[in-house]
């Protein structure tokens, strides 16, 4: 058993974060002695599936119903699946979108690398927007097209 101190260390995350999802209902087999709340292996496991699903993109209130079919059973299963391929997709264009956005910061890290060592702009002005070197070139097609 953790309290909630210990759990707030281990994930990273403010006491008020935990209480807020005791009060929500969040850890219904939360365990207390007196006004002390000790977390055990399920918590930490909810907790796990919070953050996951809040990381996703998932609202509090859409966390909730998650954890309702949990407590529903076996019937709902095919709700949660759902709602975890869901996230899947989420989580997977939010890839794409931080992928693009990585090729830009790297494209720009070579484009002044390039510029200092040349002393100006003109011989990479000179290579765009396609005749960059073919490692460069993928770079900043990915990051200024839809590939």
């Amino acid at each position: 058993m953790y309290t909630i101190g210990q759990v707030s260390e281990m994930f990273g995350l403010p006491i008020s974060t935990l209480r807020y999802y005791d009060k929500e209902g969040l850890f219904p087999g939360l365990e207390r002695r007196g006004s002390i709340r000790l977390f055990g292996d399920n918590e930490l496991e909810a907790l796990r599936v919070i953050e996951c699903l809040k990381q996703s993109g998932l609202e509090i209130r859409d966390i909730k119903q998650f954890f309702a079919w949990v407590a529903e059973g076996s019937s709902t299963y095919a709700n949660r699946k759902a709602l975890f391929e869901h996230r899947r997709a989420a989580v997977e264009e939010q890839m794409r979108a931080l992928e693009k956005t990585l090729a830009m910061v790297e494209f720009k890290c070579w484009y002044y690398e390039k510029a200092m060592a040349d002393g100006s702009e003109d011989e990479i002005n000179k290579m765009l927007p396609d005749k960059l070197p073919p490692d460069i070139q993928k770079i900043y097609d990915k990051a200024h097209f839809n590939l």
